[in-house]
C-alpha cells in the first residue's frame, strides 16, 4: 500500500538526518487520496490533481515536489510507479549574501554595545554583542547560537552544537579572543541567573527568539549605518556567509590545500554536503585576485 511505502520512505530519509515534518504529512495525504481511487502505484495525473488542491502555487510546488522525490524512490524498485513532472516548479535563486568588511563588523559590535538598556533585561547590550560576535567569529547558524545552553560550553574553549539542521551534532573550537569574551559574558550572566540554562535569554528569562534577535540586528545595522543605500538589507545570517568567505580568502591556492581547507570548513560549518560550502565562495576582491594569480601562474607554466 502507498501509505506503507510512504512510511518506509520517510523513515529511511530520517535516518539520514532529514526531519521531513511537512513532507511526511504531504505523502500520507497523497497516499490516502490515491488509495481512495483504488490506486496502488504512484500516478502522475493523480499526483498533479492532488497537488492542485493546495490554495497557492508555492504550496502546490512543495506538495508535488515531495511526491516527485517519493516516486523516484519507488520507481527504483518498481517501474510501474510514474514520476510526475513538477508543473508548478519555479526557478528559485538563492539571495546573494552581503559580505561584511572587518570595519563593518566592528561597527556592528560597537552599535550593539550602545543599545538602550532595558530594566527587564539588564544584559541587553552584552547579550547582543556576544551573540552577533559569536556568529561572526564561528559561522554558527543563528538557530544554533540561540539554542546554546550553558552545558554546551566545554572546557578548553569548545562549543558542543547539538541536534543541528540535519539532526547531527559537532564540536566547534573557539579562538582565544572569543573564549575571553565568552567568559566575560558568562561572568555577567551569572549575576542574573534564572531557571533557564540557555546562553542567550529574553526579557522573560527564556530562550531568546529568532524574531527578537533579527529585529534587534536590523536596528543595530541602522545605528551602525551599514549599507543604508541597499534596497535589500543585509541579514544576520550574512554573518555566517562572511565568516566562510573570509576563511576561504586565507586559503592556499594550491589544489590539494584548497581541497583540505574546504573539507575542514564544511565540517566546521556543519554542512552535510560540501556543495553547500562551495556556495560560500563569493567573488570578493581578495578571492578574485588569488584566482587570477593562480590562473596566470598556470598559463605561464604551460607556455614554458
Amino acid at each position: 500500500m502507498l501509505s506503507d511505502d510512504a512510511e518506509r520512505y520517510i523513515e529511511l530519509r530520517r535516518t539520514l538526518g532529514f526531519k521531513l515534518r511537512k513532507p511526511s504529512r504531504h505523502l500520507q495525504s497523497f497516499a490516502r487520496f490515491a488509495m481512495e481511487r483504488g490506486e496502488t502505484y504512484v500516478s502522475a495525473a493523480t499526483a498533479v490533481e492532488w497537488a492542485t488542491m493546495a490554495p497557492i502555487r508555492g504550496a502546490r510546488q512543495r506538495r508535488l515536489g515531495d511526491v516527485v522525490r517519493f516516486a523516484r524512490f519507488l520507481r527504483a524498485e518498481n517501474a510501474a510507479h510514474e514520476v510526475p513532472v513538477n508543473l508548478f516548479a519555479e526557478r528559485v535563486s538563492r539571495p546573494v549574501p552581503y559580505i561584511y568588511t572587518q570595519d563593518e563588523l566592528a561597527r556592528i559590535l560597537d552599535a550593539a554595545g550602545q543599545l538602550r538598556r532595558q530594566k527587564p533585561n539588564p544584559l541587553r547590550q552584552q547579550l547582543y554583542v556576544m551573540l552577533f560576535g559569536l556568529i561572526a567569529a564561528t559561522g554558527l547558524r543563528v538557530s544554533e547560537a540561540l539554542e546554546l545552553r550553558l552545558g554546551d560550553i566545554l572546557p578548553g574553549g569548545v562549543l558542543h552544537i547539538r541536534d543541528t539542521k540535519f539532526g547531527k551534532s559537532r564540536l566547534v573550537p573557539l579562538h582565544k579572543t572569543v573564549v575571553a569574551a565568552l567568559e566575560d559574558y558568562l561572568d555577567r550572566r551569572r549575576r542574573f541567573a534564572g531557571s533557564d540554562d540557555h546562553l542567550f535569554l529574553s526579557v522573560k528569562g527564556k530562550m531568546l527568539a529568532y524574531s527578537s534577535a533579527n529585529c534587534t540586528f536590523r536596528r543595530v545595522l541602522r545605528l551602525a549605518n551599514i549599507a543604508p543605500e541597499r534596497s535589500r538589507r543585509p541579514r544576520i545570517h550574512d554573518l555566517r556567509h562572511s565568516f566562510a568567505t573570509r576563511v576561504l580568502e586565507q586559503c592556499n591556492t594550491e589544489r590539494d590545500a584548497v581541497a583540505r581547507h574546504f573539507v575542514a570548513l564544511a565540517t566546521y560549518l556543519g554542512h552535510v554536503d560540501i556543495k553547500h560550502t562551495y556556495w560560500y565562495l563569493q567573488a570578493t576582491p581578495a578571492l578574485m585576485t588569488d584566482i587570477a594569480a593562480a590562473a596566470e601562474t598556470l598559463i605561464m607554466g604551460e607556455a614554458i
